[in-house]
């Protein structure tokens, strides 16, 4: 068993995981609209994906190669400054499940101003580091087509509901930021 994709990896998951379970506001008792089946059917997509990252495994005697070992580490990078700035920038609006608090801001700074959903963005990038890192490449189409499933799911849900609450203010900034992959909307 080689040890640096372990080891990025380890790295790499705890920058990413650290902002939401440290710095982000979990237990808010504030007043709120929640859409839970949407997050938890998106939730479940995505979490398949990610199973898949990890359980259909490169087998132990392929080599690891640079095009693989440098994208995985800019990927677990991105994955980590996208979450620690996400979390920061989105504040007390911080939600696990879909919803919106009373007095919720849309929030557009950050990088809210290049992707809607950086959270998600930042997901799908540590999701990319695992899976370059670990999984062979049919089995990375596949993945990533259960994470898009999921994804999208959640974005529409939560798109749906901004779009009740900031109506004009919102659907311009839908129509100029796409929603979690920069330049795709």
């Amino acid at each position: 068993m080689r040890l640096f994709p372990w080891l990025e990896l380890m790295i790499c998951w705890f920058a990413w995981v650290y902002p939401y379970i440290f710095r982000a506001p979990l237990r808010q008792k504030r007043e709120s609209i929640t859409v839970s089946g949407p997050t938890y059917v998106g939730l479940f997509f995505e979490g398949l994906a990610i199973f898949m990252a990890f359980a259909f495994r490169l087998s132990p005697d392929s080599p690891l190669v640079l095009a693989r070992i440098v994208p995985s580490v800019v990927f677990g990078v991105l994955a980590a400054v996208l979450a620690w700035t996400s979390v920061q920038h989105l504040g007390k609006q911080f939600r696990l499940r879909a919803g919106l608090y009373v007095g919720h801001e849309l929030v557009r700074t950050g990088p809210y101003a290049i992707v809607r959903h950086p959270i998600y963005a930042s997901l799908l990038c540590i999701l990319l580091c695992t899976l370059l890192l670990l999984t062979p490449w049919e089995w990375i189409l596949v993945s990533l087509a259960f994470f898009f499933l999921g994804t999208e799911i959640r974005v529409r849900a939560e798109d749906k509901l901004l779009a009740s609450r900031f109506a004009e203010e919102f659907r311009e900034y839908r129509d100029k930021v796409p929603a979690y992959v920069p330049f795709i909307r």
